[in-house]
């Protein structure tokens, strides 16, 4: 079983940055795809960004693409979300979770473990 702890969200203003990172326990870490999913007040859970086991492809919602980088480093067991340009509509509890089947992905069916979640705020 993995476990996700995420970091690293709090207040900033809109067009400011935050990096998000995602901490795993699992030492298979490198065969995981990982994502990046929000949840913002009133609204469902949205798919933020994905990475392939090997870093090698990345996934963005055409909210954050450009705005938004994924990446991780599977010898630290860590994944990152850099988020830049933020705007208010950011505002989410931001989660971290692992796809066993190692692709990465949009769908938040095809990912088993969830961290806790890290909120950011972004003020306008």
């Amino acid at each position: 079983q993995v476990q996700l702890v995420e970091s690293g969200g709090g207040l900033v203003q809109a067009g400011g940055s935050l990096r998000l990172s995602c901490a795993a326990s699992e030492g298979a870490f490198s065969i995981y795809g990982l994502g990046w999913f929000r949840l913002a007040p009133g609204k469902e859970r949205d798919f933020v960004a994905a990475i392939s086991w090997s870093g090698g492809r990345t996934y963005y919602a055409d909210s954050v693409r450009g705005r938004f980088t994924i990446s991780r480093d599977n010898a630290k067991k860590m994944l990152y979300l850099q988020m830049n340009s933020l705007k208010a509509e950011d505002t989410a509890v931001y989660y971290c979770a692992a796809d066993q089947f190692g692709g990465g992905s949009a769908s938040e069916d095809r990912y088993r473990y969830w961290g806790q979640g890290t909120q950011v705020t972004v003020s306008s």
